[in-house]
């Protein structure tokens, strides 16, 4: 019992812990065609102070769609111990007047460490953003789910030492999830881009959430062309 109440806080935190819902913002009213490549550095916090690099690209297609990949990692002197990583894209679905409805999906493989146990896991990221959207500027609101589907644990000696039964491997099914909802907003200039999101955070099932249940994030998009002129 106490074995799987310890795992299951385990997961929990590394859940908590590995920057859920940094994801770059679009302003859809100002991303023209030829705006094929998309750069994105982003700072925020949740439990502390995390940072993020993202790339997306815009492909030919019926309706306005980016490619993302995204990493984002807590600041810290092992920077390499916990980390976010994500692919997936974003869509948007449709648009009356300046009102937009935009859809996001993700894979998700994070890793977390401590003392205890090192963990990386397999997930899943759905969002929908629907907002006023103007080419100079835009605000949103923004809801979401995060869900951890599989996850390895490899313990430590420390851990073995208190309970010498463990396994590492693979637990399955999936473990939980969160959910985040809030604000967004931004200002859009030529090719550049910034953003400000803040929120709140509920874990799977609405009843309990994490010892500080607030985000925010300030980020900057650069758009370009394939060569830059």
């Amino acid at each position: 019992m106490k074995t799987t109440i310890t795992t299951t806080l385990a997961i929990l935190t590394c859940i908590v812990l590995s920057g859920r819902v940094y994801s770059q913002n679009i302003n859809w009213q100002n991303l023209k065609s030829e705006d094929r490549h998309i750069l994105n550095i982003n700072s925020g916090f949740e439990f502390g102070l995390v940072y993020g690099i993202g790339y997306g690209y815009q492909p030919n297609f019926i309706v306005p769609l980016v490619l993302d990949l995204q990493y984002s990692f807590p600041s810290g002197s092992n920077v390499t111990d916990d980390f976010k990583s994500k692919i997936g894209a974003r869509v948007r679905l449709f648009e009356i007047k300046n009102f937009q409805l935009s859809a996001n999906i993700y894979g998700v493989f994070r890793r977390y460490e401590n003392e205890l146990v090192r963990l990386v896991n397999f997930g899943s990221e759905f969002s929908g953003n629907l907002g006023y959207y103007r080419s100079k500027w835009f605000i949103a609101g923004e809801f979401g789910f995060d869900k951890a589907i599989v996850t390895n644990f490899k313990h430590a000696q420390a851990y073995r030492d208190i309970y010498p039964q463990v396994t590492d491997g693979w637990y399955q099914p999936p473990t939980g999830g969160n959910y985040h909802y809030g604000l967004q907003t931004g200002f859009s200039f030529k090719q550049h881009e910034l953003y400000l999101k803040a929120g709140k955070i509920f874990s799977q099932g609405f009843k309990t959430g994490p010892i500080v249940p607030h985000y925010a994030q300030i980020g900057y998009n650069f758009k370009f062309r394939s060569s830059i002129k």
